[in-house]
């Protein structure tokens, strides 16, 4: 018998996402559910899902599913979303310190509605056949293009996201140009097998890559995505980067009740 399902839908800077209050344990671990709620013909559509779950020593934890259905590393925009969420449901204010399946994470609350969302610090940065490899709580392949606005973004993501070293594990790629101090980025993501409106550690892991070549001259950068704009302010380290934050809106777009 069919059952249903409350759930919330939210965006942030159009990378959009089912987020599901799991405090009660109601909602199990489900590869084949997952996949069907997240698909745009069957199920609600989204770049992937996030459960919210209780946590014994902070605010709450963060549980996230990319559109495949398979439970996945950090990200971003999904974490600055479920930090609206949690402020919605009640269960934070303004500041919040999470778990996430890359470790804790601290967020605040603008005025603005804007979200800060603190980032992993980043120890590696590695060069690739001329491209940066790092991992910003999800593993990114950062390439610097002249014309970003004209790349087939879905197959030549594919055609690195598939080819050795990658292909066991996948990788996130991203394509960016530079303009002053302002970024703009595509992004193919693994798991949605695509390209998205917006990536979070994507848009990290491209601030982090052109402030490592000395490509900007800042540690606050705006970045442009496809769905909207975000920001990412970083400290200079001894041994990479840290103090990593993300900046950007996160919106709910619904909520509603789905059988399944």
């Amino acid at each position: 018998m069919s059952k249903a399902l409350q759930f919330y839908k939210y965006q942030g800077t159009g990378n959009d996402f089912v987020i599901i209050d799991n405090r009660t344990n109601n909602f199990k671990n489900n590869t084949k559910l997952v996949k069907k709620l997240c698909d745009p013909k069957f199920g609600i559509g989204a770049d992937g899902l996030i459960c919210l779950e209780n946590s014994m020593n902070h605010d709450f934890k963060m549980v996230y599913f990319n559109a495949d259905g398979h439970e996945s590393s950090m990200c971003g925009n999904g974490g600055r979303c479920i930090v609206a969420f949690a402020k919605h449901l009640g269960i934070i204010e303004k500041h919040c310190t999470f778990e996430a399946v890359d470790g804790l994470h601290k967020a605040q609350i603008e005025s603005n509605g804007q979200v800060q969302l603190k980032m992993s610090d980043v120890d590696e940065i590695n060069n690739y056949d001329n491209n940066i490899v790092l991992d910003t709580g999800s593993p990114h392949f950062v390439s610097f293009i002249e014309n970003v606005e004209n790349i087939d973004v879905h197959k030549k993501g594919a055609d690195i996201r598939y080819s050795d070293p990658f292909t066991k594990d996948g990788i996130n790629v991203n394509f960016a140009h530079v303009e002053k101090d302002t970024l703009k980025i595509r992004t193919y993501e693994r798991g949605v097998e695509d390209e998205t409106l917006s990536c979070g550690t994507g848009v990290t892991a491209v601030a982090i890559a052109a402030a490592d070549q000395k490509l900007i001259s800042t540690n606050l950068i705006n970045i442009k995505t496809p769905g909207g704009s975000l920001s990412v302010k970083f400290d200079k380290s001894t041994s990479g980067y840290e103090n990593v934050w993300l900046i950007g809106p996160a919106k709910m777009v619904f909520k509603g009740e789905i059988l399944c």
